[in-house]
């Protein structure tokens, strides 16, 4: 195995892939084609408790993408370069497909023009999980920014921000107090002309970024101080994020509403809140831990490095899957869970046959 290899970072990949994943197979048991939707009170509870700690897989992979890019190594130019070899077409192309190619379902008809004009400004509704994309190439552009100051900040100074971050992980809620007490959520300079408030330049994912380098630079702890650390960290982030979920679900089951329900139900399962937060930074500190590869590391070292691939192409195969396993009658938990497992394992094999023809890093990355 190589020395200079960081471990840990491949099982965060692998893990945080299957992850987003399993979200993806959640959602049809509290959304459906006309809004939100939730069966039952068992439903409820196993979309709690599941998908409350699934929402650290995005911040993950944002800090698994910075704890090696900080400081930038080379001139900006050629990291730009290599981004956009190994994001930017990759994305492209399966932009361009989720375009052209029709989804399980849809009877083999697909609006291409309507589609390409979406494409033209965003992404399309089949394409959803593809806005993530779009954040860390914004996360891209700010690291020629942000690599000089980390250069030359202190420790103190890198806590200081870090602090400020957590505290702007908190103005969703801040905004929601705002809302009942005085009837308006703009708080801090903000208004309905001007969304750019005091924090806005001090949250988002940049503060992953930011935890990322930090925890690259100055924590090696042993497994007692990790722990001590990390486990009140993610059982306060957990609390804080499943919560808030579960509490605002209406009583009477089948709960059918539109839309709007379930963006307020997700308010604490925003990735860049402060439950969410706290839960990716001790997860993050305990996959730390891991400085040696086990036997199945090499499978692990596979599947992280097929992992941008199999993100990009698993919604043509969890449609499929989710479409039949659903038909199997099982319980909640198991059709979850079984239907992510097949589509991991799956959009993986499809993967690795794709990372076999000449040029694939622009098809997979």
């Amino acid at each position: 195995m190589n020395d200079n290899r960081v471990y840990f970072l491949d099982y965060v990949r692998a893990v945080a892939c299957f992850m987003v994943i399993l979200v993806h197979c959640i959602e049809p048991f509290y959304l459906n084609g006309e809004g939100t939707y939730i069966a039952s009170r068992s439903d409820a509870l196993w979309v709690t408790c599941i998908d409350s700690l699934l929402r650290i897989a995005v911040p993950l992979f944002v800090m698994t993408s910075s704890y090696l890019l900080l400081p930038l190594r080379g001139d900006t130019a050629s990291f730009f370069r290599r981004r956009a070899e190994r994001v930017v077409i990759p994305f492209a192309v399966w932009s361009i497909l989720y375009a052209v190619v029709p989804m399980w379902g849809s009877g083999g008809e697909v609006d291409i023009t309507g589609n390409f004009e979406s494409l033209a400004l965003n992404f399309m509704w089949q394409s959803g999980h593809l806005w993530f994309v779009y954040m860390i190439i914004g996360v891209y552009l700010t690291m020629p920014i942000l690599s000089p100051w980390l250069e030359r900040v202190s420790k103190r100074g890198e806590e200081i921000f870090l602090g400020v971050w957590l505290f702007a992980t908190a103005v969703p809620f801040i905004r929601e107090l705002a809302l009942h007490v005085r009837g308006a959520a703009d708080i801090w300079g903000e208004a309905s002309w001007n969304e750019f408030g005091m924090l806005y330049y001090v949250s988002g994912f940049v503060g992953f970024v930011v935890a990322a380098h930090y925890i690259r630079t100055y924590v090696n702890w042993g497994i007692k101080k990790t722990t001590i650390v990390a486990l009140p960290m993610i059982v306060l982030g957990y609390s804080a994020t499943a919560l808030p979920f579960y509490l605002q679900i209406p009583a009477n089951y089948p709960v059918k509403d539109s839309i709007d329900l379930a963006i307020q139900l997700e308010l604490s399962w925003d990735f860049t809140t402060t439950g969410v937060a706290l839960m990716c930074l001790g997860v993050f500190l305990l996959f730390k831990l891991i400085t040696r590869p086990c036997r199945v590391y090499p499978l692990v070292a596979e599947l992280s490095r097929l992992s941008y691939g199999i993100y990009l192409m698993h919604m043509f195969v969890l449609v499929a899957v989710f479409d039949i396993v659903s038909s199997w009658s099982l319980c909640t938990p198991l059709t979850m869970l079984l239907s992510a497992t097949i589509t991991f394992v799956a959009s993986a094999i499809i993967t690795k046959v794709i990372s076999l023809l000449p040029r694939s890093k622009y098809i997979i990355g």
